[in-house]
């Protein structure tokens, strides 16, 4: 079935109505960035066409190029998407763990981040894809965009309840989240990932204890995360 086109939809009434063109828009897109999300995570973006797309998301390739200027651009698209669910994911996944203070739920986020790195979306569209299509500079500038005011707020709420000392909220921000990203690239290229991931959580947990004046120890709570 295509969607671009005025498909009647059931209101909360329960009556048939027609979309409006934003919506009919918004759905066009939405399924577009799905399926291409699918299939870059499993094949990567190179040998992913457009043809391949537009068959898996039942649209035109017309509807395609109406939303997106070309495959690149919905790419961008769909590395946002995955950048804005891992960050919604990881920050859902703190509240939950319960961490006993603030220093342990920044090594329990750093953790799940780095856990989050072998799921093929985020290996491939984030770490491995992104990179190369979209270029380093606007690669990092997306990751800032949606993981920097996570960390800054992780950062206030530890210096507010004095468990790291007083400092410059944007720089250490910045500090850590080049950390973790270096952390997912090196696990991302490794050969042995999950002895990559365990190395390089060992060392984020330094630089998580050292930004606090202290070693870290994850605790059994930790671990399990």
């Amino acid at each position: 079935m295509k969607v671009n086109r005025a498909d009647p939809v059931e209101s909360d009434t329960g009556r048939m109505t027609r979309r409006t063109q934003a919506q009919r828009t918004a759905a066009t897109r939405a399924v577009l960035i799905e399926a291409a999300r699918k299939l870059f995570a499993e094949k990567g973006f190179a040998d992913v066409s457009t043809q391949t797309i537009v068959a898996a998301a039942g649209v035109t390739r017309g509807a395609l190029y109406h939303q997106f200027d070309d495959k690149a651009a919905l790419f961008a698209a769909v590395y946002e998407d995955v950048e804005r669910d891992l960050v919604t994911d990881i920050a859902a996944r703190i509240m939950a763990a319960q961490p006993l203070d603030p220093l342990e739920a920044m090594g329990v986020g750093a953790r799940l981040f780095l856990d989050r790195c072998v799921a093929p979306d985020v290996q491939q569209i984030v770490l491995i894809d992104a990179p190369a299509v979209l270029g380093w500079d606007r690669w990092r500038a997306v990751g800032t965009k949606y993981g920097l005011g996570v960390i800054e707020g992780m950062l206030a709420h530890a210096i507010a309840e004095g468990a790291i000392p007083e400092q410059p909220l944007r720089p250490t921000a910045h500090v850590l989240l080049s950390a973790l990203d270096e952390a997912a690239l090196f696990i991302s290229r490794a050969s042995d990932p999950d002895k990559a991931r365990a190395e390089m959580t060992e060392v984020c947990d330094r630089v998580i204890g050292g930004i606090a004046g202290v070693q870290v120890k994850p605790s059994r709570r930790h671990r399990q995360c």
